[in-house]
């Protein structure tokens, strides 16, 4: 809290906590949020490769209830606050589009020449590569790349290398019971 309160203002702060658990004074003071979801089976795959080299990460990853409790929560939120839901598909798809909405929400005028930049440095292929993004000079002893790296593959889709057709059926039931209540879209491939 400390160091948030002593970042100067416009801030960024990154968290996973759910809405009920965010501070009050983010929407007392009409704080601006952007979120990135992206679909449950790739969420559960890519927790699956997480959990090969960090085992607590399945722990920290439930700890706040269901990912399905967790997204509708701040899909609910962002009727009522000033909260940009974007979804990682529609991101891979049309990343200029998604960026320009970015830019929109942030009251952000940028030359084409920085959005092109803004684009490049974006990009799964260069964000895999850059340490700053990558983790790879961060937690030493705890994430071991060479089991899995923190940034796999970047492809939508892919979960259904590793879900067999039964599993697939059993989830895609629990998913429309679960999420019968909501408007809420996810796409699982493209």
């Amino acid at each position: 809290l400390e160091l948030a309160e002593a970042m100067p203002s416009p801030r960024t702060i990154k968290t996973h906590l759910p809405v009920q658990l965010v501070p009050p004074s983010i929407w007392e003071q009409n704080c601006k949020t952007m979120l990135i979801r992206i679909n449950v089976s790739a969420t559960d795959t890519s927790r699956r490769f997480v959990h090969l080299w960090l085992p607590m990460v399945f722990f920290f990853s439930v700890l706040w209830g269901s990912w399905y409790d967790h997204v509708k929560g701040w899909w609910k939120a962002k009727d009522k606050h000033r909260i940009l839901y974007l979804f990682y598909e529609d991101m891979k798809e049309n990343p200029k589009q998604e960026i320009q909405k970015i830019l929109k929400f942030l009251e952000k005028d940028v030359t084409e020449e920085v959005l092109n930049k803004i684009l490049h440095h974006t990009s799964f292929e260069i964000m895999k590569e850059n340490p700053m993004t990558n983790y790879t000079k961060d937690f030493p002893g705890i994430m071991d790349h060479s089991i899995s790296p923190f940034m796999r593959k970047g492809a939508v889709g892919d979960w259904k290398n590793y879900f067999t057709v039964a599993q697939n059926k059993k989830f895609d039931e629990d998913y429309r019971k679960k999420m019968a209540d909501t408007s809420l879209v996810f796409r699982t491939e493209l």
